[in-house]
Parts: C-alpha cells; structure tokens; sequence
C-alpha cells in the first residue's frame, strides 16, 4: 500500500481529492520505533497524527498496576488524530509493541495545508458531519433481543410440560399439597378406617419413591434450561451493553473532532488575508492652491 493510499485510509481524510491526498503525501515524515518503545507518553503534547506502516502499537491508559490496555492497533490504522486540530495533552501512551515504522502528519503541516486550501478544508468538514450522521444513526438502531420469548418459542411440548412441573414442585399449593395428601393417608391407616397400608406404610414410602424418582429428572431438565436462559441474558445484557459503550465513544470522538475542525477552519478564515477590493484606500489630501 502507498504512502498515499495509507493517508486515504483514514477517516479524515476519505473525502479528499487525488490532488489534495498528494500534497498531503509530501507533508509525511517517517519514523521507526523499537519494541517496547514509547511513541508518545500520556501528558505529553500532541501535535501530530501517527498511521502504522509496519508493526503493532498498543494505545494504554494509566500506569503501573492501573494500567489498562485500551486498544492494539496494527498496519493500516491512524492514532493520535485529535492532535491535528486542538494540540491537547494526549490523553492516553502509545508504545510500540514491536519494530514498528509509522509515518507522521504535524499539526503544523496540516494547518498550513488548510490554510492553502479552504475547500479542503470544508471536504473534512462534510466528512465529520457524514460520520456523525451515520453515529446517530446507529445510535437509533434497536439491538436489544427479549432472548427469553425467543426461547419460548423454541420449545417442545415436552419442555413446556417439565417446566411446568418444575413450576409446580417449587410452589407453596404443592407442599400444602403434599403434607395434606399424607396426613389423610396416614390417619386412614392409622385410625384403621380403610387399613389398606398400615404402618410402617410401604405403599406410601413406594408411592414418596415413585415421585420423587420422576420428579428429580423433570427439575434437573427445567434447571438447565433456565441456565441456558441465564446464559443468554448475560450474553445479550454484554453485546448491548458493549455497543452502547462504542457508540457514546465513538459520538463523543466524532463531536470533539467537529469541533476541532470547526476551529481551524475559523483559524484558518482569519488568518486569511482580505481582497485588494476590501482594502479601504487612503484617501487623497486636497491640492493647495
């Protein structure tokens, strides 16, 4: 990939002309960095945009054991871009993870270029407003599931029943139930009403047996299945939770570059020289006589 294919690949810069790309292309500057080598630190100045040509950068926040690892970027990829517009502390430390050569675009090499060139200037601009149109685009798109309709949907009769029965079992009207069907079994045989199972009760234990030997089954079939539900709640709650995360970052990214670029362009307007037309002529003293 060219030097100039390199620049057309960031978003910056996509809706560039050929010509525009070119001289932009003339501006960069390379540099080498070896592994574990720091290309910028937090804190630092920024003042330059950074786009891989070989090897991997990891962008970190923080130090020492507070640390954290925000991205790791490879051939093709831009960082440091912000710097470009507003000159700000860098907010996070760029370290080369292995012999990596990038190439370099100075703050002061595109203000120059924007200054030449207004309409470039606007080009950038309809960019960042076509990137944050198609943000709030996907910021209005609904990526929420009800996984657990999804899933009722999915199930056999035979998954109905089981979890009915798990439903049942776990329920105070079973355990009244229960305690009720045996106290009255009990009494008819004890008070030998009807002795059809006198004590110690065999039939009774035989019939407890019988039921629980089915019923543990039936539980065990629901409980899996409600761990399958609770496995996909917890993945569905991860991917809302992560593109939320990705698109507040990328809206607020979007807003500060506007706004950055906003204020270069009025920079850039008056720092221009006005026409010979606007210039007010001095007015000529009267001849004496």
């Amino acid at each position: 990939m060219s030097r100039q294919e390199l620049l057309a690949s960031v978003a910056l810069f996509e809706s560039l002309t050929e010509d525009d790309l070119a001289t932009l292309t003339s501006r960069l500057e390379e540099e080498s960095f070896e592994a574990g080598e720091p290309i910028f630190q937090q804190g630092d100045e920024g003042s330059s945009l950074f786009i891989i040509e070989e090897g991997e950068v990891e962008i970190s926040y923080g130090s020492g054991r507070s640390k954290v690892v925000l991205a790791s970027l490879f051939p093709g990829q831009y960082f440091g871009e912000l710097s470009l517009f507003d000159g700000a502390p860098r907010s996070a430390t760029a370290t080369a993870m292995k012999v990596s050569h990038v190439v370099r675009l100075d703050r002061d090499d595109l203000v120059e270029f924007v200054h030449r060139n207004p309409a470039a200037a606007l080009r950038i601009i309809a960019e960042m407003g076509e990137r944050l149109r198609q943000t709030n685009e996907l910021m209005s798109r609904q990526v929420s599931r009800n996984v657990l309709e999804e899933a009722e949907d999915k199930l056999t009769f035979g998954q109905r029943i089981a979890d009915r029965v798990a439903s049942f079992g776990g329920s105070w009207p079973f355990i009244i139930l229960f305690f009720v069907t045996m106290t009255i079994w009990m009494s008819i045989n004890v008070l030998r009403f009807v002795s059809f199972d006198p004590y110690p009760f065999i039939l009774l234990n035989l019939v407890l047996s019988t039921l629980a030997g089915i019923q543990a089954p039936i539980i065990m079939m629901s409980q899996n299945r409600q761990s399958t539900k609770d496995k996909l709640l917890a993945q569905n709650d991860y991917q809302v939770n992560l593109k939320a995360e990705l698109e507040i970052a990328a809206l607020l990214r979007g807003q500060a570059e506007l706004l950055a670029r906003v204020s270069v362009l009025e920079a850039t307007l008056t720092r221009r020289p006005a026409a010979p037309s606007q210039i007010p002529r001095e007015s000529t003293p009267p001849s004496l006589p």
